[in-house]
């Protein structure tokens, strides 16, 4: 399974889109084999979550997250874990062992990107 996680630094991103990179963890057996970093390769509509799809993501954790890619990810029957925060290995381990759940912290607005999450 991969899990990717949206990413500032090593910290999960308070919103999805505007992340520096994605940490992207390999998980076999509920134990976290490897991780690679990719770089965000921009912000727009519609295209991260397929990005991310065609990698093979199977869940995606960030701090918030816009309605459209929410919708995507549905689609694509990734899961989407939103409200998180912190190390991003600290947030997939949590998820993994059924620590971490999703707040819903849907963003409206981009205006308030930096605040998505919170």
């Amino acid at each position: 399974m991969k899990i990717a996680v949206a990413c500032m630094g090593d910290q999960v991103a308070g919103h999805f889109g505007h992340c520096e990179r994605f940490k992207v963890f390999e998980v076999e057996g509920g134990v976290i084999r490897s991780e690679a970093v990719v770089p965000n390769p921009g912000h727009k509509p519609g295209f991260l979550p397929n990005f991310l799809g065609d990698m093979g993501v199977e869940a995606i954790i960030a701090g918030g997250m816009g309605g459209g890619a929410v919708e995507i990810f549905g689609e694509r029957h990734i899961a989407v874990v939103v409200g998180a925060a912190g190390d991003a290995r600290a947030a997939v381990e949590a998820w993994l062992q059924g620590a971490l759940h999703t707040t819903g912290a849907v963003c409206h607005d981009h205006a308030h990107a930096d605040t998505c999450g919170h």
